[in-house]
């Protein structure tokens, strides 16, 4: 066995019988796999999420301009698009007065004597929980969401077979189920607003709370209504006259804030540092472009990445995807949400400028990666470490033999 031969081996020998004694930070994945009383195996090279893969482009960048973004209007429709008027609620005291075109009809006055036509007003009654109120001989009469005049032709239409002509006069006599509750980050916190006449809007209800307390960029704003909800981003409602919807009696206005951060690894500057960057970055602006986002990163490394191959990851809309026109055919039809994965090529020089097109979006994870000959570089640098201590193994041997050799001459054994 010649020299390196040995020295392989006995590299080999410690590398074996010494792991166990190296420096680690827990346990060994091997111990994890052999300790386990019960496991759940997975081919470890398949896919664990289907995904898409989108390379950017004008027409994506297109499509993805707002497609898929929250919105209340979408999602109320009309219900928010016009002003509730003056609409009674559970909880509003409402009076009634029926009134006759002759007398001799069904509602007698308690006073005698002659008048050219009869009304009485029924006493004074609160909304109750189920929206209605009662009315003699016409019943339960569902109010809730109506307008008084909407309410006084039900009744009317009611009485119509029984009384002379009847003419309804609806009256609030005290309106509090028409109000609206603010939960979260506004100036004066919690609060509950009763609804002007005229109708207001999202934005006349903030504003009646104290507007916000934190900048726009961090909020969100939660709609509850009818046991629906939906959420939108405070700029977007400040900023698209038909997301500041009209507010209607019962909703729940609830204000947060989410400060909006995403994920940068792989070749970048900073995520490569070792100065405590964790290669989380807040967004700190109402909008933040692709390009801003990599420069926040520390931008691509000259030296390792590869421009052509820069990712980012998201949970797409599938309307979007099937708008920009990729082929959804091996993800179910009712999964809403999409694994997605687009790419750039800034090795092409008009790539900055969809970059600077490409919105993020809360939670987006970017990756740069490697070149190729990064990656060759990290091969041809782990094959030197390993040749460089075989060698120095074979060098420690040759000279414990000299010295063993020494001392037999020393001795004279």
């Amino acid at each position: 066995m010649t020299l390196n031969a040995k020295g392989l081996a006995l590299l080999s020998a410690v590398i074996v019988t010494g792991c166990s004694h190296l420096p680690l930070d827990g346990p060994a994945y091997r111990d994890i796999d052999g300790g386990a009383a019960a496991t759940l195996p997975i081919d470890r090279h398949a896919i664990a999420y289907d995904y898409a893969l989108v390379d950017v482009n004008a027409h994506v960048l297109d499509s993805l301009d707002r497609i898929g973004n929250p919105s209340l209007h979408t999602h109320f429709g009309m219900r928010g698009s016009s002003s509730p008027g003056n609409r009674m609620g559970v909880g509003d005291v409402l009076q009634v007065s029926i009134f006759e075109s002759a007398t001799g009809g069904l509602f007698l006055p308690a006073e005698s004597g002659p008048r050219p036509a009869n009304f009485v007003t029924i006493p004074s009654q609160v909304v109750s929980r189920s929206g209605t109120i009662s009315v003699p001989y016409a019943g339960a009469i569902r109010v809730a969401g109506r307008t008084t005049s909407e309410a006084e032709r039900d009744i009317e239409r009611k009485l119509a077979s029984r009384a002379i002509e009847p003419q309804v006069v609806l009256s609030v006599i005290e309106q509090n189920g028409s109000s609206v509750s603010v939960l979260g980050d506004t100036v004066n916190g919690a609060n509950k607003f009763k609804i002007a006449a005229a109708g207001d809007r999202m934005l006349d209800i903030i504003s009646r709370a104290g507007g916000v307390k934190y900048a726009g960029y961090d909020l969100y704003v939660t709609l509850q209504r009818n046991g629906q909800r939906a959420t939108i981003h405070f700029p977007r409602l400040v900023n698209d006259p038909k997301e500041n919807i009209f507010v209607a009696p019962g909703d729940t206005l609830y204000i947060y804030r989410d400060q909006q951060k995403y994920v940068a690894i792989g070749a970048l500057g900073s995520v490569t540092q070792t100065s405590g960057v964790t290669g989380q970055f807040a967004f700190d602006q109402e909008r933040l472009s692709l390009n801003e986002a990599l420069a926040k990163a520390g931008g691509l490394q000259d030296t390792r990445a590869n421009p052509a191959q820069v990712f980012l990851y998201r949970i797409e809309h599938r309307e979007t995807l099937e708008k920009i026109g990729v082929d959804l055919a091996r993800f179910a039809p009712e999964q809403k949400h999409i694994p997605t994965i687009y790419r750039s090529n800034f090795r092409d020089p008009s790539s900055f400028f969809m970059a600077q097109k490409f919105s993020m979006r809360n939670k987006d994870v970017i990756y740069a990666a490697n070149s190729d000959s990064t990656e060759f570089i990290k091969f041809l640098s782990y094959l030197r470490a390993v040749t460089s201590t075989v060698s120095g193994v074979a060098v420690d041997t040759q000279t414990t033999r000299d010295i063993i050799s020494g001392r037999h001459i020393l001795t004279g054994n």
